[in-house]
This record gives C-alpha cells, structure tokens and sequence, in this order.
C-alpha cells in the first residue's frame, strides 16, 4: 500500500500538473480550436478556394485537433486520478485489484491499470497501404535484379533526376568519380544503352546492314578486348566462328 507520504506527493504533482495544462488551455485558447478556420485566415469565405491552396492551414487545424485531443485526455485522466485519491482507490488496479507498482506510478501517475492489464497493448505492425505499390526502395519497380532486364525501371529514373544535381559530394563516394558531375548512385552506368558495344554498333530497320559507328567508347571497347587477348567481352569466338569472321 502507498504511504501517506507517498500519497501526498502523487497528489501535489497531479495538481501542479492539473494547473499546469489550465494554464496552457487558457494561454493558447485550446489550440486556436475555439476560432474558426475562417478566423485564422482573415478571409471572409473559403468557399470558392481551392483546396490546395489550404492544403497548410487544413494540416495545421489537424495537428491542433489532435493535440487538444490528446491535452484533454491527460487532463481528464489527472481529474480521475485525484478523485481516486480522495476516494481512497488510488493505485489500485480497476480490473485486478491489486496494487499497481510505485514505480509505474513514478512513471505514469494518473495509471489506472497495472500492466498486466492496460489496455491497448497491442502494438500494430501494419502499414500504409500505399506500400502495396510504392515499397522502399523502389518496390516492385526496381527490376534489375530480374534475369536479361532492360527495362526503364524506378533506379534509371532516380539516376536521371540525380544527374541533375544531388547533396553528395566525392567525400561520400568509396571511389570518387572524376568528374564533380557524376556524384551521384552508378553515375559509371550507361545511358541509353544497356551493353557498351550498342553505342557504336548499329543496324538497319530490318536488322540486316551492321555499321561499326567509331567513337570513345569504340576505341574503349576495343582497348579492353585487346588488353584481355578475346575478341568479344563475354570471351573467344569458338573456332567455326573465328574463321568466317576473320577471314577479311
């Protein structure tokens, strides 16, 4: 059983704490809640504005709602904790009877429950359901793990905004890139193309007529093949290959 001592100064901080949100309901006039929204933004009528353009004032009048809400709750729960006191009921669980601990008390001083019994233990693990189509990082739309993938997935749009500027600088880079430019996520990837000999290798519109387009990443390309002794990057031609193609 709580101590006379004990009980006195649980009863003292409830109504500093009583006083306290007296105060903050009459300084603040309930969170502006008792003046219109008209009021708040000295327009004579809303009526023919468009949403968006109170799209501020609406969120604002929300969070005023909420923390009114939640300011009034604590309020009441204080009011009912010092009715407990004169009752004689305070500390006592409402549903077992039992003593509820001095330190939950310390903790939560208008508790009514033990925690064995509180209410709302539930702690929900559910999201929004706009995850159902945007997941982080991309979700669904990040594709370059499926197999043979070209399409234009949601990481090329992100690296196409990146290019066009970003917070990073080369300090947040493994290996800085050389280029001030390019600080951005796989700024080395391709544009445009997916392998590297499609920026130079062309065809006609019945895929017939290959022309061989010279220019950096040519002269690239062909520099790599040539440091690794293979005529293609995914290796050598097999022999009934080689010869037809070099025979010029």
């Amino acid at each position: 059983m709580l101590t006379s001592r004990q009980l006195s100064e649980f009863k003292n901080q409830l109504l500093e704490r009583k006083k306290e949100l007296s105060v903050h309901f009459e300084d603040n006039d309930h969170f502006n809640l008792q003046r219109s929204l008209r009021d708040s933004t000295a327009e004579l009528s809303l009526y023919d504005n468009h949403p968006g353009d109170l799209a501020t004032e609406e969120y604002e009048r929300g969070k005023d709602v909420a923390l009114n809400e939640n300011f009034r709750a604590e309020y009441e729960g204080v009011e009912r904790a010092l009715e407990a006191i004169s009752k004689g009921t305070y500390g006592i669980c409402e549903v077992c009877q039992e003593q509820i601990p001095v330190e939950r008390l310390e903790a939560l001083p208008t508790a009514r429950y033990c925690v064995e019994h509180a209410p709302d233990q539930f702690v929900s693990h559910g999201r929004p359901i706009e995850e159902d189509v945007l997941m982080p990082p991309f979700g669904q739309y990040d594709l370059d793990d499926k197999f043979e993938n070209v399409a234009y997935d949601a990481e090329d749009s992100w690296q196409d905004a990146s290019s066009y500027g970003t917070s990073e600088s080369p300090a947040d880079f493994y290996d800085p890139p050389e280029d001030y430019q390019n600080t951005y996520i796989e700024s080395d990837e391709n544009y445009g193309y997916v392998e590297d000999y499609e920026n130079f290798v062309g065809v006609d519109i019945d895929g017939k007529n290959i022309t061989v387009f010279p220019n950096k990443e040519h002269e690239e390309y062909e520099n790599v093949l040539d440091e690794e002794g293979i005529m293609t990057e995914f290796g050598d031609l097999e022999p009934y290959e080689k010869d037809p193609y070099t025979e010029d």
